[in-house]
């Protein structure tokens, strides 16, 4: 998820992108003292995987919840090496100000849902609760399987929140000056590390979800894909079958055929930059190839500034 990454569901919006996932940038284990480091219980990451992708799927919320873990991740910056100053998946987007920055604007309603989930497996970290979620909403949407890590460190207070303004916009005037979408998106995305495959990548995340003009600015009030929902009517989407995750952003964006879908300049960028083009047409045409480079990219989103606790990181 801003850039806008503002697409709604359940009142929600969209989500946020080497082709590898190492390497695992700014990631440090926790040395704490004994009996104050949190535990990784792999149990209850396993159960809570297993849920998610039920429960999610049952609340029609698949989009908030991976513009959740996206914008807590994306503040990451790569070029401040202190833990939490850098940014990242943390789980600072649940204190303020962090929850009250524009861009996060709806982003409650992804946190409330996850209460339930939080209170029955409470040694799940936050942090890794958000991305657990994310990839457990593109999994159960249809998507490729995420090969996650766990067992990031959760901030406690509000002085350890990133700064306003790291998350993408989706158009002009771009807050940082930027005179292009593709210039725009590249000074977000290689701020984090990422590159230009994984710019792309990312972006096809947007086969999820819905824009929300009351929100990000964008979109408009319903379409015929949207107006009975499911979950909250409204919004406008960027594929019909908004709740499938598919490589459709890519085959609808670059053929713009139907204009009640959404098309903002940082989509239309990735077909008209020389550079973002080739890794777009090859996913429009190639649904598989999407898949391996998305989750690749996924993942090593979800890890951007994460400190590992004792025993980390885990997989299941």
């Amino acid at each position: 998820l801003t850039r806008s990454m503002q697409a709604q569901q359940v009142r929600a919006p969209r989500a946020f992108g080497r082709s590898a996932i190492a390497p695992r940038r700014a990631t440090v284990v926790v040395r704490a003292s004994a009996g104050t480091s949190p535990k990784i219980n792999t149990q209850q990451l396993k159960s809570a995987y297993e849920e998610l992708k039920t429960y999610i799927q049952s609340k029609y919320c698949n989009p908030i919840i991976v513009r959740l873990a996206w914008h807590d991740s994306g503040t990451y910056d790569a070029s401040i090496k202190e833990w939490p100053q850098r940014g990242g998946a943390n789980a600072a987007i649940r204190l303020q100000p962090e929850s009250g920055h524009a861009a996060n604007k709806g982003l409650n309603i992804a946190m409330n849902l996850l209460k339930p989930i939080k209170a029955k497996y409470p040694e799940v970290s936050y942090a890794d609760l958000f991305q657990m979620a994310s990839a457990a909403a593109v999994e159960a949407a249809g998507g490729p399987k995420i090969p996650m890590r766990y067992g990031r460190r959760d901030v406690e207070t509000s002085d350890q929140c990133a700064k306003e303004g790291n998350l993408p916009a989706a158009a002009h005037p771009f807050p940082d000056g930027s005179v292009s979408p593709a210039e725009h998106l590249r000074k977000v995305f290689y701020r984090m590390g990422l590159n230009d495959q994984e710019i792309v990548a990312l972006s096809g995340g947007h086969t999820l979800g819905r824009a929300r003009p009351d929100r990000s600015g964008h979109g408009v009030e319903k379409t015929k894909y949207t107006e009975k929902g499911p979950g909250t009517p409204g919004g406008q989407s960027w594929t019909a079958d908004w709740l499938v995750f598919n490589n459709s952003y890519f085959t609808e964006i670059k053929e713009k055929k139907d204009k009640e879908l959404l098309v903002l300049p940082t989509d239309a960028c990735l077909f008209e930059d020389d550079k973002f083009r080739p890794y777009a047409d090859k996913y429009a045409s190639d649904q598989a190839a999407f898949f391996k480079d998305y989750a690749e990219a996924h993942a090593k989103l979800s890890e951007l500034g994460v400190q590992w606790v004792e025993g980390g990181p885990v997989t299941f």
